[in-house]
């Protein structure tokens, strides 16, 4: 076939070019990674050819991959290969046929044995270039070809008499504004990135001379080869930035996968997913796949390899099947084993992880029965007894009580028993935790405490002081009554807290509204104000003493507490109950509003005046 005479191809190649840059690649970066790609099978096509033909059943030993960037010499991008080349009718067939899959059909070997199964794989040159021409002699026999492709939506096709070796060439003419994209740091650059780890050498011919290897063996493929430890730690250090925690060798022979996961050193920010650069026969197919481990492994970051899971349309992701959902949970499992092996073996390092990844495990147990019943016992939890692992606390402590959120806790913290530690379980995933301990542990039991209930326990004053402590709780609630509070006299363990500021759920929220309203503008405060009808409708009708309201508990073993009923002027009382409620206020950690600090300065400002009379 020796016509040379044009034909057009069978689809809009300006469509498909606008198709490739605009909606399937991520950018024109990636030509040579097709182009590689395509050598690479091409390679293993003859590989497969040879063992199967020649009397040895030995396949030669292939030179790899050359490739020649744009020069002051030369206006030509050049990729060679010695592999299984291509006949007319081949090329013709292939090239003219967009999706067309190279390897099932032409080169008649399973379609799992290799990546290249697109064939828009050449068509992504035209990102770059303005003129493909492809060289080829097939390892089959037949005359060498050339085919020569254009921007425009034509090809020619056409034997040529030159004694060219086995394998192919792929010509590229640079498209205006894309010679930097050609050149040769750009060149080695995109070489690395895409195969820094291929099993076939590939070599840039330098401008001045000489050659560079952009491949090397992948150190984290620690499961099938004798891989060099100080390697693979070396590349997880240049994958974090520091020394990983420790790298875990990844293995799914059912999918043909192996890796390494490293373990962070540090803690990933709040909302940070896992993120595995994936390779798929050592060809760069992601840096940042975030669907490949389970959610909850955020604290490793996994290198895998693998020639068994299918990509997509643009091999720059994964696609999601059944092979993706087992290698999913066989890393997971790999995973979670490393934490186990790590309690079993070195506990001190187990300590150690958990400091750093603590909510990262609190997240996993949630989900894992047989790994809560081990890991559990390592994680934290603040107390009234300051933070303590949860197997000491269940050891010395069976019952545990513990609030819902950080207000509660701040509240009740002054209030609860001491002998009795009260757990906070207001921080990420710490209620659940402590919920899930009677599932884990025999013999532990929880409770959830209740704001009113807690003032409910505590002792009221002796009888005797009755009559003078309601009048005590009616004069200061009167004092109190511009900031909506209440207040209550109970009898604390500790006599050093004159009193403790307690806000139901609702309150608080209630609070924060009207914070929200007073730093806001007038249409937003409307809306508070909608909201503050609407929820007092819907609010059912709560007994005395219900968690709802805001009260503050005067302790009736202070000093302090029991001068308040030797003040005769109604005032200096009231000034006085002011600075006990705010006092109690910053101890609770709760800011204080307007109301708040119009009481605080009106009280100051009593002082400094009762401070500054002359003594009679």
């Amino acid at each position: 076939m020796n016509t040379g005479r044009s034909q057009q191809f069978q689809v809009d190649l300006r469509g498909i070019v606008d198709l490739l840059s605009r909606h399937i690649y991520s950018g024109p970066r990636v030509f040579l990674r097709e182009l590689m790609q395509n050598a690479c099978d091409a390679i293993t096509a003859r590989a497969e050819f040879e063992a199967s033909t020649s009397p040895a059943g030995m396949p030669r030993q292939s030179s790899g991959i050359r490739i020649t960037p744009l020069s002051d010499r030369s206006d030509e991008f050049i990729v060679r290969d010695d592999g299984i080349g291509l006949t007319a009718s081949e090329v013709t067939d292939l090239l003219a046929t967009v999706g067309r899959s190279s390897k099932r059909d032409i080169f008649d070997l399973p379609r799992s044995d290799f990546l290249g199964q697109f064939g828009i794989g050449l068509l992504s040159c035209f990102m770059v270039a303005e003129t493909i021409v492809i060289r080829s002699r097939s390892a089959r026999g037949g005359d060498a070809v050339e085919w020569q492709g254009n921007a425009d939506g034509t090809f020619t096709v056409r034997t040529i008499p030159d004694d060219l070796p086995v394998g192919t060439s792929v010509h590229l003419r640079p498209r205006p504004g894309q010679r930097d994209l050609l050149s040769t740091p750009a060149t080695v650059e995109l070489a690395e990135t895409f195969g820094e780890f291929l099993p076939i050498a590939v070599r840039v011919d330098l401008p001045g001379g000489g050659e560079q290897l952009t491949t090397r063996t992948p150190p984290f493929r620690a499961a099938t080869t004798g891989i060099d430890e100080a390697a693979r730690w070396a590349y997880g250090r240049d994958l974090l930035g520091q020394d990983p925690f420790d790298a875990i060798p990844l293995h799914v022979p059912g999918t043909d996968t192996v890796g390494t996961a490293y373990v962070l050193p540090y803690a990933p920010p709040p909302g940070a997913r896992q993120a595995t650069r994936v390779y798929l026969g050592r060809m760069l197919l992601s840096e940042n796949a975030d669907d490949i481990l389970p959610d909850w492994a955020f604290f490793v970051r996994a290198v895998i390899d693998s020639t068994a899971l299918s990509p997509t349309a643009s091999r720059e992701a994964l696609v999601e099947d059944e092979a993706l959902e087992h290698t999913r949970q066989e890393l997971g499992a790999a995973i979670r084993r490393w934490v186990l092996d790590l309690g079993l073996t070195e506990p001190h390092r187990l300590a150690q992880f958990v400091a750093v990844h603590e909510v990262a495990l609190k997240s996993l147990v949630r989900h894992d029965d047989e790994l809560a019943a081990f890991i559990v016992r390592w994680l934290s939890v603040e107390t009234t007894h300051g933070r303590m692992r949860v197997g000491d606390l269940i050891g010395r402590f069976p019952h545990l009580r513990y609030v819902e959120t950080v207000d509660e806790y701040r509240q009740i913290a002054g209030i609860a028993d001491p002998r009795q530690p009260l757990v906070n379980g207001g921080y990420l995933f710490d209620a659940e935790l402590v919920r899930l301990l009677p599932l884990v542990f025999d013999g532990v039991t929880v409770e959830h405490v209740d704001l009113a209930e807690e003032l409910d326990r505590l002792d009221p004053p002796p009888l005797d002081d009755r009559a003078r402590v309601l009048a005590l709780e009616e004069r200061a609630s009167s004092a109190l009554s511009a900031v909506g509070c209440t207040v209550a006299v109970r009898s604390l363990d500790a006599a050093e807290i004159p009193a403790v500021y307690l806000a139901g759920a609702e309150a608080l929220r209630a609070i924060d509204r009207g914070r929200a309203r007073s730093v806001g503008s007038p249409l937003w405060g409307s809306v508070m104000d909608r909201i503050d009808a609407t929820a007092e409708k819907l609010r059912p009708a709560s007994p005395e003493g219900a968690s709802g309201g805001v009260r503050l508990c005067l302790n009736w073993q202070n000093s302090v507490v029991r001068s308040l009923l030797d003040i005769p002027d109604d005032l200096a009382f009231a000034r006085t109950v002011h600075l006990l409620y705010v006092q109690a206020l910053l101890a609770a950690q709760r800011p204080l509003s307007g109301d708040d600090r119009a009481l605080m300065m009106g009280a100051l400002h009593a002082l400094v005046e009762l401070s500054a009379r002359p003594a009679s």
